[in-house]
C-alpha cells in the first residue's frame, strides 16, 4: 500500500506493516513535551493513580521534555509556584530532558526541542501547545494535544485514538526574491487555504525551494501549518535534516529519512512558484487575513516584534540587524525582539546581530515567548497597533481586545520599525551572514534522544 509520511510514521508507531487516512490507531510516542501548562498534566496525572494504590511513575522519564518559556521570569506568586511543582515532579521522575529559567539552557520549547537533538526524523512528537507542529520540519509527525490527553501519554507511553489524518501536498517551486521570506511564503499558503482549509490534514512539503530551504525556514512552514487547520505540517527529511542533527543539534544516533511513497495518495495537491512571491500581511484579526505589502503599505504601527517559536531564530535577527545597521527606528515606536533560545541570543552576541539591533533602538528581551500572548511582556494599550513576526494576531492576542495585530516576516518588521509605518525593505542592504549556525552542544545528555 503506498504511503505517504505520516501514514508510514503512524504504521510504524502502532506496529502495523501499513495504514491508511481514516483508520484509528494508537501510535507509540517517542517524545511528550509540555511548557509550564505541564502543571495541569501533572494535577491530570495524578488523579490517574489516585484511587490505584499505585506510585505515580511516568512510562518513561527519558522521553519527556519540558521547558519552562511561556512566562519567564516568572511574572506572579501563581506562575511561580506552579513552577516550583513542575520542578518539584521533574527531580521525582528523574527527567532530565528539563529546560529551567537559565541562560546556559533555556529558551522557547519549539526551539529547545530541534538544536538539542530532541526530534529526529520518523518519530511521533506529542505536546501541550498547538504549535508542537514546528517539529514536522524535521521529517517528524508532531501534533498538539491537551492536558488529559498528555498525562495518559505520561501513563502509558500512547497517544490514544489518533485518526489517521489526510494528506495535502505543497509543492513549492522556483527562488524566493531578496528578503521575501519562509514567513511570506506560509502566510500567502494559508491565505489561500484558509484558517480551517487543511482541518485535520497534513501539510507535507515538496519542491525545490524546499529543498534548498535551511531548517530554520522549514521550521516556520511547519510551525504555522497548524493556523490554516492541520494537524502537522511535514517536511520530508533529507540532507539538511540530517546537516542540522548533525552540526547544530550534535545528535549521533541513526537517522531514518522517511520519504513518501511516489505514488502516495493526497486529497489535494496545492503548487507555488515562490519567484512570484512579495512581502504578505496578515490583517487583524485572522491569520488568513492575508494582503500583499502594497494593500496595507503606509498602515501606522506603535509596536514592532521581531520573535517567537515562527521568527527567533539567528538568520531572523540578521535579517533585521542588517536593515538596522547604522539606523535608527522612528519616533514613537518602540520595538521588542525575542531570540528563541540563549543559543541564538549568545551567538546573535558574538556576530554583532544584537549590537546593531541595540543600536538601533530596540529592546532586547529574554528568549521566551514574551508579548506572542501579551499576558507577560510587551501588551498593547488601547487602539494601538503592533506589527509582528510571531504566529498570530487574534483580537486580544497581544493582552489587549481593543488593539490590533499585523503579522509579517522579520525583514518587513525591521524596515517598518524604521519608518513608523508598515514598508518595505530598503534596497541596497550590506547583509549580515544570516546562513550562520552555532556549535553543536558539548554536553552529550542532550543529544541523545531517540
Amino acid at each position: 500500500m503506498p504511503m505517504t509520511v505520516a501514514e508510514k510514521i503512524l504504521a510504524r508507531a502502532s506496529g502495523r506493516p501499513a495504514v491508511s487516512a481514516g483508520e484509528v490507531v494508537e501510535p507509540r510516542v517517542d517524545l511528550a513535551m509540555s511548557h509550564e501548562n505541564a502543571a495541569l498534566v501533572i494535577n491530570q496525572f495524578r488523579e490517574i493513580y489516585a484511587e490505584t494504590g499505585i506510585e505515580a511513575r511516568v512510562w518513561d522519564p527519558s522521553r519527556i521534555a519540558i521547558i519552562f518559556d511561556h512566562r519567564v521570569p516568572a511574572e506572579s506568586a501563581k506562575t511561580a509556584t506552579n513552577q516550583k511543582r513542575i520542578r518539584e515532579f521533574v527531580a521525582l521522575q528523574g527527567i532530565t530532558k528539563f529546560h529551567d529559567i537559565r541562560a546556559d539552557q533555556g529558551g522557547i520549547c519549539h526551539q529547545i526541542l530541534p538544536e538539542n537533538g530532541y526530534v529526529v526524523p520518523g518519530a511521533v512528537v506529542v505536546g501541550t501547545d498547538s504549535h508542537t507542529t514546528t517539529h514536522g520540519a524535521m521529517g517528524a509527525f508532531a501534533f498538539g494535544i491537551g492536558a488529559t490527553e498528555m498525562a495518559s501519554v505520561w501513563a502509558l507511553g500512547a497517544a490514544l485514538n489518533i485518526e489517521v489524518p489526510e494528506t495535502i501536498k505543497v509543492v513549492v517551486s522556483g527562488v524566493l526574491p531578496e528578503f521575501v521570506s519562509p514567513k511570506d511564503l506560509i502566510l500567502h499558503l494559508i491565505g489561500r487555504l484558509s484558517a480551517e482549509g487543511a482541518n485535520y490534514k497534513v501539510l507535507e512539503f515538496h519542491g525545490d525551494a524546499i529543498r534548498n530551504m535551511p531548517m530554520s525556514g522549514r521550521l516556520v512552514l511547519s510551525n504555522m501549518a497548524v493556523e490554516a487547520g492541520a494537524t502537522a505540517g511535514i517536511v520530508p527529511a533529507d540532507s539538511e535534516t540530517v546537516r542540522y542533527l548533525r552540526e547544530v543539534a550534535g545528535y549521533k544516533g541513526e537517522l531514518d529519512l522517511v520519504q513518501p511513497d511516489r505514488d502516495a495518495r493526497y486529497v489535494q495537491t496545492v503548487e507555488v512558484d515562490a519567484s512570484q512571491l512579495t512581502y504578505q500581511i496578515a490583517c487583524p484579526h485572522t491569520v488568513d487575513n492575508v494582503k500583499t505589502i502594497d494593500r496595507v503599505e503606509g498602515t501606522k504601527v506603535d509596536q514592532i516584534v521581531i520573535g517567537s517559536c515562527t521568527n527567533g531564530r539567528a538568520d531572523d535577527l540578521a535579517v533585521a540587524a542588517s536593515i538596522l545597521r547604522g539606523r535608527k527606528i522612528a519616533d514613537g515606536v518602540r520595538m521588542l525582539v525575542f531570540p528563541a533560545s540563549w543559543r541564538i541570543y549568545r551567538e546573535s552576541m558574538k556576530r554583532g546581530v544584537i549590537d546593531d539591533l541595540i543600536n538601533a533602538g530596540a529592546i532586547i528581551m529574554n528568549p521566551g515567548c514574551g508579548c506572542c500572548l501579551g499576558v507577560h511582556q510587551g501588551a498593547l494599550g488601547d487602539g494601538e497597533t503592533a506589527l509582528s513576526t510571531t504566529n498570530r494576531n487574534f483580537l486580544g492576542r497581544m493582552g489587549n481586545a481593543k488593539a490590533q495585530v499585523y503579522l509579517c516576516s522579520p525583514a518587513v518588521a525591521a524596515a517598518s520599525a524604521l519608518t513608523g509605518r508598515i514598508s518595505r525593505p530598503p534596497k541596497g542592504v550590506s547583509k549580515h551572514d544570516a546562513t550562520f549556525q552555532f556549535p553543536a552542544p558539548e554536553n552529550d545528555a542532550c543529544v541523545e534522544a531517540g
